[in-house]
């Protein structure tokens, strides 16, 4: 591995950088209390090539790779967590899934649309009952001569209500098999498909997350991505990537928060000098930096085994489930050093706090890394 960006990466964090500054920064608070979701952010990172990192240019993609990726999650992350996220589940859930087992017909046609940022994608899995026990999903697909109908409602959907083309999961065979699943392309417009409640919460409020709603949901046989009975197993696959999104965007919360306290610090003075002088101060200060770095080191692990073409399964998981805690972690001394202002929408540290949780939660909870990092590790 090497550890040094490469020129693509430091081009890339300085265009993000420079994007945030004048398109995001200014909105923040604005975006977060109104809960309203940036399209028009979402479609200049299309402009600029984030929207489409991973596809190749022959579907109108950037053509980079994951350690480009996880770069500009991290440099978004460091700003605005909600946008980050938002680009973040667009580029490796349904785009990802596209990419990853469409066929050449579907890439042709839905790969130039997402990438370049015209199309929002969204990734239906998750129920209202069934989260981390995917293979109980109750929304099902059954086949009418050359049509799929699909019936039922997927919940805590990234775009679920902008989104205008979704891959969703649906059962098509016996309840816990997991070859009983299938995955379909489904536009928005479609007859039956429409989006319904819109969740109110405590973090990420800018990154829209809602129901999708199917009702006798009518599409051609070709929406079917792959052969039936392969959407579970394309599902898993496709998380693994996921989850090293999640750990690059808990690294960018961590980084913002851990940035925003050093210059708080170096600026407050208590007792007559700066509280960074303080032990107390200077050593959290250094854990929270020391344990950032070593989250960072894992999830450039996981994005090196990735662009190899290596099954990512365990370094994925652990990436993200250490990223993910340690920026929970960080988050919390943030506030702690800010005192009282760490407490005030004032200061950016009181949204880190609120939008990192969801780090540890979507994309599997830290519970679920530890299960999927336990089975890899003890197949040996």
């Amino acid at each position: 591995m090497n550890f040094l960006q490469n020129e693509t990466q430091t081009m890339i964090a300085q265009t993000v950088r420079d994007f945030c500054d004048q398109h995001i920064r200014p909105h923040i608070m604005e975006w977060d209390e109104a809960q309203t979701f940036p399209m028009e952010a979402m479609k200049k990172l299309g402009e600029l090539g984030l929207m489409g990192i991973l596809v190749p240019e022959e579907y109108g993609g950037s053509g980079l790779g994951y350690d480009e990726y996880v770069t500009a999650i991290t440099e978004l992350g460091r700003v605005d967590p909600s946008v980050a996220l938002s680009m973040a589940a667009h580029n490796s859930l349904c785009t990802g899934h596209i990419l990853q087992h469409g066929s050449e017909a579907q890439k042709k046609k839905y790969l130039p649309l997402l990438a370049s940022g015209e199309w929002l994608g969204a990734w239906g899995l998750t129920e209202a009952n069934t989260g981390s026990d995917a293979m109980r999903m109750k929304v099902t697909a059954k086949k009418e001569g050359n049509e799929w109908v699909l019936n039922g409602a997927k919940n805590w959907i990234t775009h679920g209500i902008s989104g205008d083309v979704a891959v969703v999961l649906a059962r098509t065979g016996e309840l816990l098999d997991s070859h009983g699943i299938s995955a379909f392309i489904v536009e928005r417009g479609t007859q039956g498909f429409q989006a319904g409640k819109k969740e109110n919460k405590l973090g990420m409020r800018a990154s829209e997350t809602a129901e999708m709603v199917f009702d006798d949901c009518r599409i051609p046989e070709e929406n079917l991505i792959g052969a039936e009975g392969e959407g579970f197993v394309q599902a898993m696959k496709v998380l693994d990537g996921g989850r090293i999104s999640i750990a690059a965007l808990s690294l960018g919360v961590a980084y913002g928060a851990y940035d925003a306290s050093k210059k708080y610090a170096k600026e407050r003075e208590q007792f007559g000098k700066p509280i960074a002088h303080f032990q107390a101060i200077a050593f959290k200060l250094a854990d929270m930096l020391t344990e950032i770095e070593a989250a960072e080191l894992l999830t450039f692990q996981a994005a090196f085994r990735k662009n190899r073409g290596e099954k990512v399964t365990r370094e994925g998981a652990m990436a993200k489930y250490y990223a993910s805690e340690v920026a929970v972690k960080v988050c919390n001394e943030a506030v702690q050093i800010f005192g009282g202002y760490g407490f005030t929408k004032d200061f950016p540290v009181e949204k880190f706090y609120r939008d990192v949780k969801l780090c540890t939660i979507g994309e599997g909870t830290s519970e679920i890394q530890k299960l999927v990092i336990s089975r890899e590790l003890l197949k040996n």
